[in-house]
């Protein structure tokens, strides 16, 4: 039987979602719920494993894991796109690498749940009710404010038009942007630095790697007003972590609402833990019961088509 590994299903879901045991004549499934210590960790669990599932930005599948893992044939991840899968390493290897489709709609809802937490002060109440307190702070509104777009894409475009429905301005910069995008949706094309300047949220929807990595240093965070807010569902290193925790504990900024991380999980000792005006989620942003019926359905869809040797969604 052919050995399958289920990667990073951290709330140990997968089976809610998909019935293995329909499949267990057929092949070999081990679930892993927890993450690996390291790589080296990770090549010693999964030596003997002929197809990984994997969730997209969560167990990176390297060159040095790829290289070492002999039996591997196929790589399926969540999403039609995955840049911590090293595709040349595969490809050298003759390792099949497919995707899955995906709903961009969780990750602009997550956006906004940050941005009204942030803006209602919802972390303290919450907390403060539950200590027996009652209205200990004063909240803001979002109509009239100006939101600033890091990218208008998919889930860029989204958040605009909500934006809109709550009376906001809207701005938006990237280094691709599609005037044309920001014509239909009424938003300002502006450059980096206006936007930084003038918005009192902003809001990150660019892809990772190297083109944005470090987009938001202290020279940012400086620039933002004191009582601006940015939130981050995107992906981590597009901010430097260790200026956005000075930023956040000098009140160089009023807050940040942030899904994603440098390391993920979050160290538990990772300061921004400590900090009363970060807003912090587990990187949830696609994370629903949506998403994952998607993602595990079509994962087996597609390691069934990888046995007729007729893969679907691959990725190359």
């Amino acid at each position: 039987m052919l050995k399958v590994a289920i990667l990073d299903d951290y709330q140990n879901v997968s089976q809610e979602f998909v019935d293995l045991k329909k499949l267990s004549g057929k092949y070999e499934f081990k679930v892993f719920s927890e993450p690996f210590f390291d790589e080296a960790d990770a090549v010693e669990q999964l030596s003997d494993f002929e197809a990984l599932l994997i969730m997209r930005e969560r167990t990176p599948i390297t060159k040095n894991i790829i290289d070492n893992l002999n039996d591997l044939k196929f790589i399926i991840t969540s999403g039609l796109r995955n840049k911590s899968i090293d595709l040349e390493a595969a490809k050298n290897r003759k390792i099949i690498v497919t995707g899955t489709e995906s709903n961009n709609n969780p990750t602009c809802e997550l956006t906004w749940a940050l941005i009204l937490g942030l803006s209602r002060n919802l972390k303290t109440e919450i907390d403060n009710m539950y200590q027996g307190y009652w209205q200990t702070s004063v909240g803001f509104e979002l109509k009239g404010k100006i939101i600033g777009l890091i990218g208008l894409g998919n889930v860029g475009s989204q958040v605009a038009k909500i934006a809109k429905a709550f009376g906001m301005q809207v701005m938006a910069w990237s280094e691709n942007l599609d005037l044309d995008k920001c014509k239909e949706l009424d938003v300002l094309p502006c450059t980096k630095e206006d936007l930084i300047k003038t918005s009192d949220y902003i809001s990150i929807h660019v892809q990772g790697g190297e083109r944005y990595k470090d987009s938001f240093t202290i020279k940012e965070f400086d620039q933002m007003k004191k009582t601006s807010f940015l939130i981050n569902t995107s992906r981590g290193p597009i901010v430097n972590e260790d200026d956005l925790i000075i930023a956040l504990s000098t009140n160089l900024i009023m807050g940040a609402g942030i899904d994603v991380y440098d390391k993920e999980p979050l160290p538990e000792n990772n300061k921004l833990r400590f900090l009363p005006n970060a807003l912090l989620t587990p990187h949830i942003g696609y994370v629903t019961a949506e998403n994952y019926s998607i993602y595990y359905t079509q994962m087996l869809e597609n390691l069934e088509a990888c046995i007729a040797g007729e893969p679907i969604r691959e990725i190359k």
